[in-house]
């Protein structure tokens, strides 16, 4: 395919394949190197904590949130990689919000965020319009 701004799956053909992929999530719109950098930092986990231990025990959401926030301001003040991992900061980020998602899909996750406040809304205000 000539033009990179469409999927291959963006333009159904007549192969009955094609009319039923193209209603599933598009997996390959995510960049193939930040899945490498997760998959690094899962491995990381794996290798300290074990393999899926955030199936096993439930996980609390700000752990995970906080670690998160740490990775990418790392990130922002300049540094690539983890002092103690060797893994992108960023590849840590997005492995924390993977965990999250899949404990919150398996009623894993110890949802022990505060109560609902307005920062979704107040930045909605704040945007420029």
């Amino acid at each position: 395919m000539t033009n990179s701004s469409k999927s291959p799956a963006a333009v159904p053909g007549t192969n009955p394949k094609d009319l039923l992929g193209i209603k599933k999530p598009p997996l390959s719109l995510v960049p193939p190197v930040a899945l490498i950098h997760c998959s690094m930092a899962m491995k990381n986990g794996m290798e300290k904590y074990g393999a899926y231990n955030f199936r096993e025990t439930a996980v609390q959401a700000l752990i995970y949130a906080d670690a998160a926030q740490r990775h990418i301001l790392s990130w922002i003040d300049g540094e690539e990689f983890a002092a103690d991992s060797g893994v992108h900061h960023l590849g840590h980020a997005m492995a924390c919000a993977a965990i999250l998602l899949d404990a919150q899909s398996t009623g894993m996750l110890a949802d022990n965020r505060p109560p609902k406040g307005r920062a979704a809304q107040l930045i909605a205000e704040l945007t420029i319009k």
